[in-house]
């Protein structure tokens, strides 16, 4: 029988790029409700999992499981309209294309016009800064913004899983403190979360449980309370 608190289980996965074994058989699970952070040193293999998740890259061993159903032979845009969506490392938004327009293609895989419209006002009550930008040319936005509209554009397939993939990179101080309130916000109001962050002592401050990977294997998992509280983690990930 299926345990429906887990929505998501990855079970003895292995990727390769070319020759190089990027995933070594890991094996992880994510509730229904929780923020789970993956943390390591760039090089671990935390994008690999999060695009293998998506669908973009494909596992030579092993499964992955969303709500009961196996997904690593699926597709990437079946994956999304199954409920997963992914705020990609280095935002990839459409730099031609306006605010909203972005937003707009966000929901490529949904028919509900008027549910669509209500979840672009939602969007813009998490980042008001995007509906004063919403004309404007995405490439013009700062980094900062760009970033809120990589987040924004990965809601509007109203996921019911999100991956978030170095959300806090590249940006000031005081803005990661503010996406990482709204990725809070994100999941109190009924978001599962996978959040993959450099950040390991903010991702660690917001999540339920935490995975460390080091060179494509997890050496360590619990919960994100007892990491923070870890010294091999706070030597090694945390400053001391």
């Amino acid at each position: 029988m299926m345990d429906d608190s887990k929505l998501l289980k990855i079970d003895s996965l292995s990727v390769y790029y070319g020759a190089i074994h990027a995933l070594k058989g890991i094996t992880l699970y994510i509730n229904r409700g929780e923020i789970v952070t993956l943390i390591g040193a760039n090089g671990a293999g935390k994008s690999t999992t999060i695009n293998t998740i998506s669908g973009l890259l494909k596992p030579k061993k092993g499964t992955i499981t969303f709500e009961g159903k196996r997904i690593d032979k699926v597709v990437p845009h079946k994956i999304v309209e199954l409920g997963i969506s992914q705020s990609p490392e280095g935002r990839k938004i459409f730099p031609n294309l306006t605010t909203l327009e972005n937003l707009e293609l966000g929901a490529f895989c949904r028919k509900d016009k008027e549910k669509i419209n209500q979840d672009i006002e939602k969007t813009f009550t998490l980042f008001p800064r995007l509906k004063e930008r919403s004309k404007q040319s995405a490439g013009t936005l700062s980094g900062g913004e760009q970033q809120m509209l990589a987040i924004g554009r990965a809601l509007m397939s109203d996921p019911k899983l999100l991956l978030l993939d170095e959300p806090s990179l590249g940006l000031a101080p005081i803005l990661v403190k503010s996406i990482f309130n709204t990725i809070l916000e994100i999941n109190q109001q009924g978001t599962t979360i996978l959040l993959v962050e450099q950040n390991a002592h903010m991702a660690l401050q917001i999540a339920n449980r935490g995975y460390v990977l080091e060179t494509g294997k997890i050496v360590l998992e619990d919960s994100a309370q007892s990491l923070l509280n870890n010294q091999q983690v706070k030597e090694a990930y945390l400053g001391g």
